[in-house]
């Protein structure tokens, strides 16, 4: 590549207003969303104590993401983004409202029909999460110039892992000192945070479309070009393999549970111990990035995810836990800010939110349908099992990879 991914100003893209602003306001909606989920889950198995009831928190979303995540590229590329982000981002606020109200004033509705409701909202931020993907994918690289699409994937990734380690944490401490309530309520306020700040973010034109093409036409372009770029589709599929594979998050209440012991207060430490490990990943990449060899590091980081996956499944100790739960963090930042890289690199303007939706379906996606596969895998294998299966499905994965995409395997960026 001819662009200098590794400019020596570690901070040069939050230099950039816009970009800083929209870095701040990622984070609060993230930090919102990451609460709501460890509030939601804990909510769920405390009504429940099933594993596949945890499981099914994951499909609700996942299945109107998926449904909706070309068509919502396509609107990416055709209505102004900032427009997109802020409608998505209001439904999110309107959900954790819906989810306070349920859990409190009118908790006789989960009384009567159990945790459908829950599901439903749940389906709902689906839906806003399938359009606001694919418009934030595509506005973040109006924001900066192109020779800072590297740095910018640093920070954008830091801010997103940030959230990661807070929200869950606070989430967990607040349902276990203050209850449900005020754990929603700390979500809405959030939600709310996080919409004004997108609001000071200039509003960007749009690319200008080189074709006139029917949204079918627009729809398969985003496809078709991603099958094209066999670097781009050996990136996705690597990362969407192993986050349905080798994620364990959907299960962690029950190891919570029954193997450490350590209630929800603990709960919130085991889900923020990855995101930990990514923060610090992206402070090291933002000073030093690993763009050298970026084929090379992908394969070895997500292969060290695995083992880190299957490493937490033998474990006993919540201190242990914690630490390879971490490591799984650093492994897993690596990936993100490469493959995040690629795709804005290698992507033209005027396609990247298809592109970034079918990303979105690889890889967003995933987590939902990994989260229903850790809940049926440990309804039939097992919890530990499980756990182990999905690490060393990680592990063939990485194999498949680099036997079959030597292009991925050279990359040099």
């Amino acid at each position: 590549m001819d662009y200098d991914l590794n400019n020596s100003d570690a901070y040069a893209s939050l230099k950039i207003n816009d970009f800083k602003w929209f870095v701040t306001a990622r984070f609060l909606l993230t930090f919102a969303i990451q609460m709501q989920s460890v509030i939601v889950g804990w909510q769920i198995y405390q009504i429940t104590h099933d594993a596949l009831s945890l499981g099914l928190i994951g499909l609700s979303e996942a299945l109107p993401f998926l449904g909706i995540s070309l068509f919502a590229g396509h609107v990416a590329d055709i209505v102004t983004r900032k427009k997109i982000i802020l409608v998505s981002n209001f439904i999110y606020i309107l959900s954790a409202l819906s989810l306070f109200f349920v859990s409190t004033k009118f908790h006789f509705v989960l009384a009567q029909h159990g945790v459908f409701p829950i599901y439903l909202i749940i389906f709902i931020t689906g839906l806003a999460r399938g359009f606001m993907s694919p418009a934030q994918g595509a506005y973040v690289a109006q924001l900066v110039p192109r020779e800072l699409f590297g740095n910018a994937s640093t920070w954008n990734s830091l801010a997103w892992q940030l959230a990661e380690v807070t929200g869950p944490a606070t989430g967990g401490i607040l349902y276990g000192f203050s209850g449900v309530g005020n754990s929603y309520l700390a979500v809405i306020i959030m939600s709310v945070a996080g919409f004004i700040f997108f609001t000071k973010v200039k509003n960007m034109q749009l690319p200008a479309r080189t074709a006139k093409e029917s949204i079918k036409q627009s729809l398969s372009a985003g496809i078709k070009f991603v099958f094209k770029e066999q670097i781009i589709l050996s990136a996705i599929t690597l990362d969407m393999f192993a986050v349905f594979f080798g994620g364990a998050v959907s299960v962690l209440p029950i190891f919570a549970d029954r193997v450490l012991h350590i209630g929800a207060r603990g709960l919130g430490f085991l889900r923020a111990a990855p995101a930990m490990g990514e923060i610090i990943m992206s402070i090291i990449q933002a000073h030093n990035p690993f763009f050298k060899n970026a084929g090379r590091n992908l394969l070895i980081c997500v292969f060290g995810f695995g083992i880190s996956m299957i490493l937490f499944a033998l474990s006993k100790s919540f201190y242990f836990s914690l630490f390879v739960l971490f490591l799984s963090g650093l492994f897993d930042n690596v990936s993100v800010i490469i493959r995040a890289t690629i795709i804005t690199l290698y992507t033209p303007d005027e396609m990247r939110g298809r592109v970034s939706a079918v990303n979105g379906i690889f890889i967003g996606s995933s987590n939902e349908l990994g989260s229903f596969e850790s809940g049926l895998a440990a309804k039939l294998l097992g919890l530990v099992p499980s756990v182990i299966f999905g690490g060393s499905m990680t592990l063939i994965v990485v194999a498949a990879i680099h036997a079959f995409s030597p292009k991925l395997r050279k990359l040099k960026l």
